[in-house]
């Protein structure tokens, strides 16, 4: 028997008494800490939180969002543009790029030569300043937000929770979940700092004013 029929072996010995029909809902586990550490103003400490990140990040009625979005492709010198599929066709910036869907799928060679992918995002996370993809629409696979050397996501405000806790209770779990806290970057030893080696090397994202609040001037 090697390691992993004994690994197996025993949690199978270890499980013998539970019920068949027993799932782990049937056992709450006691969550009596803290659930979130949000200030009163989610979206600008969301704000806050992505611009320590180094990323960029602006706030706008959803009437401007594409030529917001296009006035942040055209300071990236975007060429080719990757938009996948569901992304609100109202949102759309135009421009001189090439714009690129994903269906049928595109090469890992196209989209590393892609500049930018723009897409939507699931959640935000005030608290880290992060924004959570799931695949769904307008977001696209995985691959697709980290092949491309920019991505500029669109976030709207009612989707911006205020702490980890709160945003998972959002999330289905069973979804391929990528979690962005600014540009993709490392260190090495001597601790210094490299970007676009995992992602993007640049992150900005457009947070789209709630219909009910007044709008930025």
């Amino acid at each position: 028997m090697n390691m992993r029929e004994t690994v197996l072996a025993r949690i199978t010995a270890a499980l013998a008494d539970v019920p068949a029909d027993e799932t782990p809902d049937s056992h709450p586990v006691p969550r009596g800490y803290r659930m979130s550490h949000a200030g009163s103003d989610a979206v600008a400490q969301f704000m806050e939180r992505v611009a320590d990140h180094q990323a960029t990040v602006v706030r706008t009625t959803e009437e401007k969002v594409a030529r917001t979005a296009a006035v942040a492709l055209a300071q990236r010198g975007t060429r080719r543009l990757v938009v996948p599929a569901g992304f609100p066709p109202s949102m759309l910036p135009q421009g001189a790029w090439t714009r690129l869907g994903d269906i049928p799928r595109l090469s890992a060679e196209s989209l590393n030569t892609a500049d930018t992918v723009l897409t939507t995002a699931a959640v935000g996370i005030a608290v880290t300043g992060t924004i959570v993809l799931d695949t769904g629409p307008g977001q696209g696979r995985r691959v697709l937000t980290l092949l491309p050397d920019h991505h500029l996501c669109v976030l709207r405000e009612e989707q911006i929770a205020g702490d980890v806790p709160e945003a998972l209770a959002r999330l289905d779990p069973t979804a391929p979940l990528t979690f962005v806290s600014g540009p993709s970057a490392t260190s090495d030893i001597e601790l210094d700092r490299v970007e676009g080696v995992h992602g993007p090397r640049t992150l900005d994202v457009i947070v789209v004013v709630a219909p009910s609040t007044e709008a930025p001037s």
